[in-house]
């Protein structure tokens, strides 16, 4: 199984650009905001010291009212688009105008457990930078304060293209202003694997918005044309709620604790509003319709990473997993492959991400089900080294589509692979 980890641990050094790492040349030149913190899990496998740097300058982008955006423009870099001049976020560094799911916290939360005395350190400078990102969350997404973290772009979710977001993007209205412009990532990629192109006006007519808002998010929450439920958000901000509570009560920040304490209570009623009972799963919703998204993703499955859910939703819940899994040569597909709109091969319309099958693994080990979850990591891992570390993979074929040598790809493998090592040797020792 470990054969290709040498060949990981290049990925991360060829795609490291002294600080912050990007997740693939060409396709994506930039820092990315949850991709940096999956690059932390891999890096800790080797130099947690540069693990924690990645955090850290990540936080260095953070706006000044608490937002960590999801895009930092370290560089202009003519190989993508749309980049800073689109943008126009008036930072610095210059950046995109909205967030992505904060896996981050969680990741931080994990150095100090498995760490010693230097990662309390770096994590107790770091946690004021991250209280505020919660705060900013909170206020920004959730500002009548019902538990349901909401997103004003698709691009927020890291799902840019799921099905999810169909039905209200057809309702966006193109912006006529946007002129001819040329989209680079089908110059990298193959067009079948990318967004489409009225999917990307829609893209882009939504950061118009922002930007003509100044970027005020309470603005945009208020008016924009945009605004769901994703259930990746919710359920990794659940999580990392949970986590930072951990995290101020380890570290001495005990006058966050309360703050921290009454974001979590609200998730009980979002809980019951994002229960689609028709399917029996978690589904994304609609904030200005209250309409459910009658199908299952990937994140759907999330509510078991964030131990969300009542016993019996649990049930449901894997229960659907399962049933995916065997319509799949590899799973857990970003789609249901049972759906009339599944796409094996189109970014998160039906492709499996290796660091989502992270997350699920937690969250299958979290609800008693250790079984399933050491199957599905050895699928991932397994799905990997026969294709290599790209972007994504066919669920159907196991084939691997999007950018190649994949910085999370290749940190969720270490991760993954570098534990498994250690956890054999320790069990030979003993």
């Amino acid at each position: 199984m470990a054969h290709r980890i040498d060949e990981a641990y290049a990925i991360m050094q060829a795609n490291d650009r002294g600080g912050y790492t990007i997740p693939t040349s060409r396709l994506y030149p930039y820092q990315w905001n949850w991709d940096s913190a999956f690059a932390a899990l891999g890096f800790a496998a080797f130099d947690r010291d540069r693990a924690w740097r990645e955090l850290e300058t990540l936080f260095d982008a953070q706006w000044p009212n608490g937002m960590v955006p999801h895009i930092v423009f370290r560089r202009d870099d003519p190989d993508y688009f749309p980049g800073p001049s689109v943008w126009q976020s008036n930072t610095t560094p210059p950046s995109s105008g909205h967030s992505q799911p904060p896996v981050a916290t969680s990741v931080a939360k994990w150095l100090i457990d498995s760490g010693g005395p230097d990662d309390i350190e770096r994590a107790r400078n770091l946690f004021p930078a991250i209280m505020r990102y919660h705060q900013w969350f909170h206020a920004a997404r959730d500002p009548h304060e019902t538990g349901l973290i909401a997103i004003t772009h698709p691009w927020e979710s890291g799902r840019d293209n799921c099905g999810d977001w169909d039905a209200a993007m057809a309702r966006v209205p193109v912006d006529h202003g946007l002129g001819d412009y040329k989209r680079r990532d089908v110059s990298h990629v193959d067009a079948s694997e990318r967004p489409t192109q009225a999917q990307y006006d829609r893209y882009l007519s939504l950061v118009a918005f922002g930007q003509r808002t100044g970027w005020d998010h309470l603005e945009i929450y208020k008016t924009g044309p945009f605004l769901m439920v994703d259930p990746g958000v919710h359920f990794i901000l659940m999580q990392a709620d949970q986590d930072l509570l951990d995290m101020a009560d380890t570290l001495g920040f005990s006058g966050d604790m309360k703050a921290i304490k009454s974001w979590i209570t609200r998730y009980a009623n979002a809980d019951i509003q994002l229960w689609n009972s028709e399917i029996g799963t978690f589904t994304a919703m609609d904030l200005k319709s209250r309409e459910q998204v009658p199908a299952i993703t990937n994140a759907s499955f999330l509510s078991l990473y964030a131990g969300a859910g009542t016993t019996d939703q649990t049930r449901q819940t894997v229960e659907h997993l399962r049933a995916i899994q065997a319509n799949c040569k590899v799973g857990v597909p970003s789609w249901d492959p049972r759906h009339q709109d599944y796409e094996p091969q189109r970014y998160w319309r039906g492709p499996v991400w290796a660091m989502i099958n992270y997350l699920i693994v937690l969250g299958l080990e979290r609800c008693g089900e250790p079984e399933l979850a050491s199957e599905l990591q050895a699928e991932t891992l397994k799905m990997i080294e026969d294709a290599g570390f790209y972007e994504y993979f066919n669920s159907k074929t196991g084939e691997g589509s999007g950018g190649p040598d994949f910085t999370w790809t290749a940190a969720i493998y270490l991760a993954w692979t570098v534990g498994l090592e250690a956890q054999n040797a320790d069990r030979k020792a003993s």
